[in-house]
């Protein structure tokens, strides 16, 4: 047994899981009681570029991506972004609920051990310094984290930096949202020859992982994918 997993281990006996949404006990590797995950909303085929639900298992692609491809190699998520995902996102982003990183980025991770994926290095969304600094942490560095617990694949915030506040994405209608985020991003370390994973909590309309997969393909990244562990409808039925 490794230090690791003793560590693991001897932590679940001093603080056995429970369930985050109903208070139950939780199974042996996350904070969730087996009725809670087997209600979860957790999607079917995805598009291999954009992860939006597809109709059905005959392309693998959605009409969107076919026509104007985004620049990110592919993307997986695993959850429906509904009731109650959005409550945990949101409990963790605004509410400082830091608990819910670690139980995202386990259904995450079960999700890409069935996809067969993998990356050298994971690259949280940066957060702007000022934003950053108001939170007191970075949601997307919280999965990020629970990630490299279950892949063993190192975790690189200092990589990829915002270089000015664009405000909050959802605030803006969808045409909006790319010019909010073009040229936000810079890498701050080498990427070149890497296959690099952008995490994210939750894409809605995928410009800001666009645009930061745009920025680490452009200084040399291998293989840029997107990881989240939810997707939302996209605005009117697209991207």
């Amino acid at each position: 047994m490794t230090v690791n997993s003793w560590l693991r281990s001897a932590q679940s006996i001093a603080y056995p899981p429970h369930c985050l949404l109903c208070g139950a006990p939780g199974q042996p590797d996350r904070d969730l009681c087996a009725g809670c995950d087997h209600d979860l909303p957790r999607l079917g085929d995805i598009c291999a570029t954009c992860a939006l639900p597809l109709p059905g298992a005959t392309a693998t692609r959605c009409a969107r991506c076919l026509q104007t491809p985004p620049p990110q190699d592919a993307a997986v998520a695993a959850l429906d972004y509904a009731a109650p995902v959005d409550w945990l996102i949101t409990r963790l982003k605004f509410s400082r609920q830091v608990s819910h990183g670690p139980l995202l980025a386990a259904l995450l991770a079960d999700r890409l051990a069935a996809a067969g994926t993998d990356a050298d290095m994971l690259v949280p969304v940066p957060l702007h310094p000022r934003r950053r600094r108001e939170r007191g942490f970075n949601q997307a560095a919280e999965i990020a984290a629970g990630l490299r617990r279950h892949l063993g694949v190192p975790v690189r915030p200092d990589l990829a930096m915002r270089r000015r506040e664009t405000g909050h994405q959802a605030d803006l209608p969808a045409r909006e949202r790319a010019a909010n985020v073009r040229g936000a991003f810079r890498v701050a370390a080498p990427v070149a020859g890497y296959r690099i994973a952008v995490v994210d909590d939750v894409i809605t309309t995928g410009h800001t992982v666009a645009e930061l997969a745009r920025t680490l393909i452009a200084a040399g990244a291998d293989r840029v994918e997107v990881w989240a562990p939810a997707r939302a409808p996209a605005p009117g039925g697209r991207q």
